[in-house]
């Protein structure tokens, strides 16, 4: 990055990737230069071929070119959601991020865009971090990685950041030492983005002890724990803690879990060829039967008629 020249990023955006993560990134360096009236920054958003692409929820994203031809940046910020896991696996992808990442300063990876730049080999013997729900998987597949279960990890001129508000987070320190503290401050109270927000793991700012029980439950998806024991980790009782969930997230403590292990039971489903009863037992229920049903109970569908309609 050279003093009083614009900081040139690439945005290497994927099928499925998440509009929120991408515009956390992107609309602070934007508000950045509006703020400050200058150009700060500079940045171009480069997909596989040059075509367009889709987000998670259908936004098509038009590109300014391939990636393939990207030239040298100081940061290429890799954005991938669903699907990153079988595009990883293609060679023709891997070839391409690696030339681009070869060619930049600091590569940033947001969402599932570490998983692409692991797979590259570009983040071996890093720390680095991934979407809450991969943590355990890309441990599991990426050997060379120093994983943490973090929202964010910064190693050697590699950064990466699994949820849309980590990632604003690197952006903004981003535009602190390009732009100074004040001016980073001025971009925050424009999103109103509380840096709080990034150790809770998509809940908000909850209290203390109800932010240790979520991270608890994140942690024992596959074993789930009895609430007494998770409320005695926490270091409270089971009655204050399911208060605690009552008030702060409209929920019980019970129901949450579930969530979060249905909703990581459908990841799974989604992203993977994994059989059913395996995806149950990695979600902590009996069997697939008894998944199921649970499935149905919360989202009014089957986990394999959800397979099917992610399969199109």
């Amino acid at each position: 990055m050279t003093p009083d020249a614009p900081t040139s990023i690439s945005f290497a955006v994927f099928d499925g990737f998440s509009n929120m993560v991408l515009a956390s990134a992107m609309e602070p360096l934007r508000a950045a230069c509006a703020i400050s009236g200058r150009p700060l920054f500079e940045w171009r958003v480069l997909t596989l071929g040059g075509a367009a692409v889709q987000s998670s929820s259908g936004l098509v994203l038009q590109a300014d070119g391939a990636l393939g031809d990207a030239a040298a940046a100081d940061l290429l910020v890799v954005v991938a959601g669903y699907g990153a896991r079988a595009q990883a696996a293609e060679p023709g992808l891997r070839f391409a991020l690696q030339a681009a990442i070869r060619q930049a300063e600091i590569v940033a990876g947001l969402d599932m865009g570490p998983w692409l730049i692991a797979a590259c080999g570009a983040l071996d013997g890093r720390r680095a971090t991934v979407h809450w729900q991969e943590v355990e998987a890309f441990a599991e597949t990426f050997l060379e990685v120093e994983v943490v279960d973090e929202s964010s990890a910064v190693d050697q001129g590699r950064w990466s950041a699994g949820s849309a508000t980590s990632a604003m987070a690197l952006i903004l320190d981003l535009i602190r030492k390009a732009g100074g503290e004040v001016l980073a401050y001025d971009v925050s109270t424009l999103f109103v983005f509380d840096p709080a927000e990034t150790r809770m793991p998509a809940s908000g700012a909850v209290s203390a002890p109800l932010h240790r029980a979520l991270r608890i439950m994140l942690r024992s998806i596959e074993e789930p724990l009895p609430l007494r024991q998770i409320a005695e980790r926490a270091g409270v009782s089971p009655r204050t803690l399911e208060r605690a969930f009552a008030r702060e997230l409209g929920v019980t403590a019970g129901r949450y879990y579930t969530t979060i292990r249905l909703s990581h039971a459908q990841n799974l489903a989604v992203e993977t060829e994994i059989p059913l009863h395996l995806i149950a037992a990695r979600c902590g229920f009996a069997s697939a039967a008894t998944l199921g049903r649970a499935f149905r109970a919360a989202y009014g569908q089957t986990l394999s008629e959800v397979r099917r309609a992610a399969r199109g």
